[in-house]
């Protein structure tokens, strides 16, 4: 069965969207799918055409203010003979955006079954395009009660067509160090984004250095907040005590994780699920985050981890120290964490459930097909099924 994955990200870009797509894809494969991936350009210098473990990737410019009018003609035309040409059984949209507007352009040139998933949400300008996409779905999945009400509140209709399938990640080879109290490591790792609120993180360092002067953070990723989060730093006297690791490949996250004694997710927005906080239970490290969108759904409070309101730094500090001064309370959560990630976030339950879904979705377009090709034309059906039984 041939499915093309249309992601609105994809490796080498680094993120949970794409860690997870890395995993999924080689996971299905191996039961007998043949993947084509397009995805939109994250540099307008990158391939046209790469290979992610034999799996051909397309890449296009879908929304590059470098590309001109004209140019989106032969988009529109290339998206539409590569349908033609690989004649997908699904297309699975992996997590909605702007560049769904090429899909629909060119749904015509092989109509299909239609899964969406929702990994979070989407800018107000693509309002209207992730309307159309969720409208004409066969299927929405959500990786999270949070993200999939984010799609039901723009479009109630989907209730009924609609389930979630929880994030999930292999377990790691790596198995979990003991946590180290001397000296105490606090991690942050992600996008630096102020979304991410990395700097709560280093006020709340500001306030307990005094009591744990040998305490240090590291704040492992890239992005354009790091300058301000340096200058932060530099402003509170507590640069020494910070490690900024830039970006860190996905393979190497469960060895980072192993050095750390508490991971600290000071999060704005609202995560729609939160990967790190399920990479950190994996590696059995108590977690204190804001009780923000999915991350309540991620981490037990008071069993895996410790959530507090967002903005709240003072309370952010406080549950910090309480795991370090309570180092039996804080290895008890961690290893109440990693059991939890096991059991609630199987990988092969992720897996089953989007391989379920995947056979469902063809079958029941090509029952329908197949009942309508007796029919005169007008009474066929000229667009994807409204539901599968």
């Amino acid at each position: 069965m041939r499915v093309l994955f249309w992601s609105s990200t994809f490796p080498p870009a680094i993120g949970g969207v794409q860690t997870l797509a890395a995993k999924l894809l080689p996971a299905l494969e191996e039961r007998g799918y043949d993947f084509l991936v397009v995805t939109p350009k994250s540099g307008f210098d990158e391939p046209n055409i790469t290979h992610y473990k034999g799996i051909p990737v397309h890449h296009f410019p879908f929304w590059s203010s470098m590309v001109r009018i004209e140019k989106l003609a032969q988009i529109r035309q290339h998206v539409a003979n590569l349908k033609r040409t690989f004649a997908p059984d699904l297309i699975h949209i992996n997590a909605v955006g702007r560049s769904d507007f090429f899909h629909h352009l060119t749904f015509q040139a092989h109509p299909t079954p239609l899964l969406v998933t929702l990994h979070g949400g989407w800018l107000p300008e693509a309002d209207q395009i992730v309307r159309r996409t969720l409208l004409s779905a066969n299927w929405v999945v959500g990786c999270s009660e949070t993200a999939l009400d984010n799609g039901r509140q723009l479009v109630p209709k989907i209730g009924s067509l609609s389930s979630v399938i929880l994030n999930a990640l292999p377990e790691p080879p790596l198995s979990p160090a003991q946590l180290s109290f001397d000296p105490p490591q606090l991690l942050c790792l992600g996008r630096l984004v102020e979304d991410k609120g990395f700097d709560l993180a280093l006020i709340a360092l500001s306030s307990l250095v005094g009591r744990f002067p040998q305490m240090r953070l590291i704040i492992a990723g890239e992005g354009p907040a790091r300058t301000d989060l340096e200058r932060q730093g530099s402003k509170l006297g507590i640069l020494n005590a910070v490690q900024f690791t830039g970006p860190v490949e996905p393979e190497m996250v469960p060895r980072l994780l192993n050095t750390a004694t508490v991971v600290v997710m000071p999060s704005r927005w609202e995560e729609p699920f939160g990967l790190v906080a399920l990479e950190a239970a994996l590696m059995a490290r108590p977690i204190v985050a804001s009780r923000v969108g999915g991350l309540a759904e991620v981490i037990a409070h008071n069993q895996t981890g410790i959530l507090v309101e967002k903005e709240n730094g003072q309370a952010l500090a406080a549950s910090i120290a309480f795991l370090l001064e309570h180092p039996t309370t804080a290895t008890q959560m961690g290893q109440a964490g990693r059991i939890r990630a096991l059991e609630h976030f199987s990988w092969n339950q992720y897996v089953n459930g989007y391989d379920a879904l995947y056979q469902r979705l063809i079958a029941h377009w090509k029952t329908e097909t197949d009942l309508s090709a007796g029919f005169p034309k007008s009474l066929r059906t000229e667009k994807a099924p409204s539901s599968i039984s």
